[in-house]
């Protein structure tokens, strides 16, 4: 049980990501749920809240999104998941899975390989290749990834639904 003055412990990662591992007593939802819905998740968030993610961007968005909304004493964990099991601390495991980012690696990798390859025989089809280089270069420089995006809502890597009835009901520890 948590403690009365402990901080509350949000993860903004996907479901799936969350179901692979995640920080025992920690809350799960999903940046795109708490942007959407922060204003009714403000109500349920009254104390101190430590934002967790893999790896700290994903949470430092949901601080900038809850900050605007009006919420104080919220802090990121640096380094996210990745540091706090590097540290050795304890955390839940679950269905493994392979992290967005090799998955982004994977796909636009193979992309690049089989239209370079295409290309030899196809006249332009390298030019998908290059398209998505240019892709991954504008995901560094702002520090955002469609490919990403697009492949956390394949099933694989959704895990079970996180609806806000259900990210409200945990955090009052109610039933939906």
């Amino acid at each position: 049980m948590r403690g009365e003055n402990a901080p509350r412990l949000l993860d903004v990662r996907s479901p799936g990501e969350f179901q692979t591992v995640h920080i025992p007593g920690s809350y799960n939802v999903p940046l795109d749920t708490l942007r959407e819905h922060r204003a009714e998740l403000l109500h349920h968030l009254d104390h101190e809240v430590v934002l967790i993610c893999r790896s700290g961007n994903r949470a430092a968005q949901a601080r900038k999104a809850l900050a605007e909304a009006g919420l104080e004493n919220l802090r990121v964990l640096e380094g996210g998941i990745l540091a706090w099991e590097a540290a050795g601390l304890s955390v839940v495991r679950g269905k493994p899975r392979w992290d967005l980012e090799r998955q982004v690696r994977l796909v636009a990798g193979s992309l690049v390989l089989v239209t370079g390859l295409v290309g030899l025989v196809v006249p332009g089809a390298h030019l998908i290749g290059t398209a998505v280089g240019a892709g991954l270069v504008f995901a560094a420089v702002s520090n955002t990834c469609a490919m990403g995006m697009m492949l956390s809502k394949l099933p694989y890597n959704r895990g079970p639904r996180t609806d806000i009835k259900t990210v409200i009901a945990s955090l009052t520890d109610e039933r939906p």
